[in-house]
């Protein structure tokens, strides 16, 4: 079911501030000219919305996968050695394809859900893996994931509506794009946007 009401997605979460710095894996897109397309058709309907919304622009689309810790939290030894076994995981993984969209509405932001999920869930689970055979914990819950795209954030309060009014004219828009590798990245939002720098791109067996 589609929200009611929207609120702000760039609330402080706990541990983070301006200039905190934090190691994750994500799946971006780079050069996926489909996912490009898909996402501008959304943010040109979303974007008589004005200042309610953050629109992402390509280079920062990304697919949340899983975190690892804060950067002055992680010794460059261990992620150094979480990639190296991420390589060896991820060799085991063959790319695939996914559809992400038709694009759903979420408290805090436009979702483009990705399906089928099971190859996502299996690139995670190599990457826990990893994480877990050099580390003692491994952060996040395991079960919950729901692998998407957002294409834009709640950046107010207010009623879902008007974002549901803007894509209506779009129906069921979607895209397919090759999943081939996972990238470890160094990711902050201090401009109320998430921006990073790729710290490691593992490819897929």
């Amino acid at each position: 079911m589609t929200t009611a009401s929207m609120r702000d997605h760039w609330w402080w979460r706990p541990g983070w501030d301006v200039g905190r710095r934090f190691y994750t894996w994500h799946v971006t897109f780079d050069g996926q000219d489909e996912v490009h397309a898909l996402a501008d058709e959304y943010r040109s309907a979303l974007a008589p919305l004005g200042e309610s919304l953050t629109l992402i622009p390509d280079r920062w689309l990304h697919l949340t996968m899983q975190g690892v810790g804060f950067v002055n939290e992680v010794a460059d030894a261990d992620v150094q050695a979480i990639v190296e076994r991420a390589r060896a995981r991820l060799a085991q993984v063959p790319a695939f394809d996914v559809q992400l969209g038709p694009a759903f509405v979420d408290p805090e932001a436009v979702l483009l859900p990705a399906r089928p999920d099971e190859p996502l869930q299996q690139v995670r689970r190599a990457v826990r893996a990893a994480i877990g055979d050099v580390m003692d914990e491994v952060p996040e819950e395991a079960d919950g994931f729901r692998p998407h795209v957002s294409v834009a954030y709640s950046a107010a309060e207010g009623p879902a509506e008007p974002v549901v009014q803007a894509l209506a004219g779009l129906g069921e828009r979607s895209a397919r794009v090759r999943i081939s590798a996972a990238d470890l990245i160094v990711i902050h939002r201090d401009n109320r946007m998430y921006e990073w720098e790729t710290y490691a791109s593992v490819a897929l067996g």
